[in-house]
């Protein structure tokens, strides 16, 4: 046998607890001696103590004893029944087999007492068989009266009585009685269709009828949810679905609603899509869709239930028949205006507070989560359309600006001039003003179609300047031919080059971007070439007056004395005096090209028809002349305002340098000196300068030549050339004679 600690490991364990808790709180309560004098009260306490929890123990023990001893009882009575009942349901089962034979009998009693029941239940609703066609046309005189809930109330019940006879026929099988029922119950289509057409008549009208007479909007709404209710039980039992059901009536409020809406403006045919009546058919959508949509928010949404969310679909019909009517408007070829306007009111207006962010409005009605009105693609599309629009207006009046200037060269007065005194007209601000304007307008809508409008101008302000350019060659044809037309000629031209550089100054301030006022290359080399060929025909008039000059250069009356170089000083003065009618920065591109045109036309003189020194006085004759020459053309230069260092007249300093040096051994040398500074000088051109001084051997000329074979030279970086536009004459074969010595 086991001990009692072993068949109670719980008991030992709470022994040992108790007897560690005891000594814990003897070795608290007595840690000193005078503690001690307690002792015996605190036994008697704890005897006490311990006598009253046995004695509660030995009370809940004997009270568990007591039940255990009735439930043993009860257990024995509750046997003895279940003995008993399991007897007579033996009894039973044996009288049950007896009597098998006499319940064959009562299924003929059953079926009897069924069809007794069917038969009943036919009687029952036989005086509403035989009254449908009363309440037929009770129904209709109520839909004729408009008193549509009571009129829908008679018509559920018929229906009713109609389904529950097609059920009971559906049960049993009878389809071929189902067809006479429905014949019976016709009329009940018509009067269906009757009472829909008459609550969609309500709900097209409202809008209206919110306003005048809710009550007849709010008994659409309730016979709606009637119906939708009975679609709702009809299709959860899943057994027999009646003709006609779903009737799906909200589905069909929606429709109906969302028709109306779209139907009655988006529809109606426009006279006049463009420009004013345009703009009239939009501000009429804007503030018809605002009133109504405010209809809906503050009444509509108060007539039907929550669940409708009617202010959310107004909202989306509103929003997608007008996203609709945009495209069947952009379908037509609209003009620049209508396209504007479009735009602005698509991509603007309609989300400002003036129309779907109108303070009534908000917060309710949010379109941000829909759609966008126009989809990017369809934006993109139409403001390329508005930019070909914009091209082909601002090509046509800059067509007639131009016409216009061309007519002004050839009047018989000088172009205008401004406050400074410089030669203007009003093409510059003309044409400026119409770019900024139109990129200006463009801002009002986005910055892309911004963007679209800055690049078309500077394409269509590029082709305009090659038009000018074609018109100023036209002038200057028709003024070769007769120097006298135009009158103010050199005058107009000096306005072009001024007009040139306010639209080379203006052409940054169109960027959009103020942080980004870079000129396109494209666009920058067009201005270069209008400035090229304005500053070519004044060149050209410039060279008419000096050729006469220069025909006689060199000659004897030339070496004689400055009168020649003097004429030629008085036909620069009197250009750079009109010259000082433009600007500084084109002013001192004339004066060089002027300055090179002199230098060349001189050295083409000199080189061109050579003069032979026969002598050292001629030769210092000629370099005395030289240096006459050049020194009263640079300190006329120099005196207009251009640099020595710009000057070109230095070559003819280093020209004389050639002629007048003494020792021809030395020509080598300073022709090397000559060709670095003047890379372009070619053999012909250094040959034909010695030949000028008239004293040069065989063998120093080869010399010289040799040494220029040997040391080519290359254009550097920014070199204005000199000689390489001078063609010196081939010199001439010595011709012989047949059967005679050469000459």
């Amino acid at each position: 046998a086991s001990s009692p600690d072993e068949e109670w490991p719980e008991a030992e364990k709470a022994e040992k607890l108790a007897r560690g808790a005891a000594l814990k709180w003897a070795s608290g309560v007595f840690y000193r001696p005078e503690k001690l004098e307690g002792l015996g009260h605190y036994r008697r306490r704890e005897t006490q103590r311990n006598n009253s929890i046995q004695s509660r123990l030995k009370s809940t023990v004997q009270s568990y004893l007591e039940g255990v001893s009735a439930g043993l009882e009860q257990l024995r009575s509750a046997a003895q029944e279940v003995q008993g009942v399991c007897q007579d349901l033996g009894a039973a089962r044996w009288a049950l087999l007896d009597s098998a034979d006499h319940f064959q009998g009562l299924q003929q009693m059953r079926k009897l007492m069924e069809e007794h029941v069917q038969l009943a239940s036919v009687v029952q609703v036989l005086p509403q068989i035989f009254s449908v066609h009363e309440v037929f046309s009770h129904i209709l005189q109520l839909l004729h009266g408009q008193h549509l809930l009571e009129a829908h109330v008679e018509l559920m019940m018929v229906e009713q009585l109609r389904d529950d006879i097609l059920s009971q026929l559906h049960l049993r099988g009878l389809s071929g009685a189902q067809a006479t029922v429905l014949s019976y119950f016709s009329g009940l289509q018509d009067l269906n269709e009757s009472l829909a057409k008459q609550l969609w008549d309500i709900v097209g009208s409202s809008l209206r009828l919110v306003r005048e007479d809710p009550v007849l909007f709010v008994t659409a709404v309730r016979i709606i949810e009637r119906e939708e209710k009975i679609d709702d039980a009809l299709l959860l039992e899943a057994t027999f679905l009646p003709p006609g059901r779903p009737k799906g009536w909200r589905q069909k409020f929606y429709q109906v609603l969302q028709d109306t809406i779209t139907g009655g403006r988006f529809r109606a045919p426009r006279l006049d899509a463009e420009g004013p009546g345009l703009a009239k058919h939009l501000a009429a959508l804007q503030k018809d869709i605002v009133c109504e949509l405010c209809v809906v928010k503050d009444l509509m949404v108060q007539c039907v239930p929550a669940h409708y969310n009617i202010l959310s679909v107004c909202t989306a019909t509103y929003h997608q028949a007008l996203s609709s009517h945009l495209q069947e408007i952009l379908r037509e070829d609209l003009d620049k205006q209508g396209l504007f306007l479009l735009l602005e009111w698509a991509l603007r207006v309609y989300h400002s507070p003036e129309m779907m962010g109108h303070p009534d409005l908000l917060p309710e009605v949010d379109v941000s989560a829909l759609d966008p009105l126009m989809s990017s693609e369809l934006v993109d599309q139409t403001e390329r359309r508005y930019v070909m629009k914009v091209k082909a207006s601002v090509f046509e009046w800059m067509q007639r600006t131009l016409d216009v200037e061309f007519k002004e060269w050839f009047r018989e007065e000088e172009p205008e001039t401004d406050h400074e005194g410089f030669f203007q007209s009003a093409l510059p601000a003309i044409v400026m003003q119409m770019l900024n304007e139109n990129i200006q307008v463009a801002s009002l809508i986005t910055d892309s179609l911004q963007q679209k409008i800055y690049n078309m101008a500077l394409e269509e302000l590029e082709a305009f300047l090659g038009r000018l350019r074609e018109a100023l060659v036209q002038c200057g044809k028709e003024h070769q031919q007769d120097r006298a037309v135009p009158k103010y000629y050199i005058s107009h031209l000096l306005a072009v080059l001024n007009n040139n550089l306010a639209l080379s100054n203006s052409v940054a301030s169109l960027h959009p971007d103020t942080a980004c006022r870079e000129v396109p290359g494209s666009l920058q080399a067009a201005l270069d070439r209008m400035q090229k060929k304005a500053t070519q025909l004044l060149l050209e008039e410039l060279l008419l007056d000096l050729q006469p000059l220069c025909l006689q250069l060199p000659s004897r009356k030339w070496l004689s004395g400055p009168q020649l170089v003097g004429s030629m000083c008085e036909v620069i003065d009197k250009y750079a005096k009109d010259f000082s009618r433009v600007r500084k920065p084109v002013f001192t591109l004339l004066l060089a090209e002027s300055e090179l045109l002199v230098a060349n036309q001189y050295l083409r003189a000199l080189l061109q028809r050579k003069m032979v020194c026969k002598s050292r006085e001629e030769r210092g004759q000629l370099c005395h002349r030289l240096l006459q020459d050049a020194t009263q053309l640079r300190e006329l230069f120099c005196g207009l305002g251009l640099d020595r260092g710009q000057q070109s007249l230095e070559a003819v300093f280093a020209l004389r340098e050639l002629i007048c040096l003494k020792d021809p051994a030395l020509l080598s040398l300073e022709v090397l000196g000559f060709v670095t500074k003047y890379p372009d000088v070619s053999d012909e051109h250094i040959s034909t300068l010695l030949d000028i001084r008239g004293d040069v051997s065989k063998e120093v000329r080869h010399v010289v030549l040799e040494m220029m074979a040997q040391h080519p030279q290359a254009l550097p970086e920014g070199y204005r050339p000199i000689f390489s536009t001078i063609l010196v004459p081939v010199p001439e074969l010595p011709f012989c004679l047949r059967k005679g010595k050469c000459a």
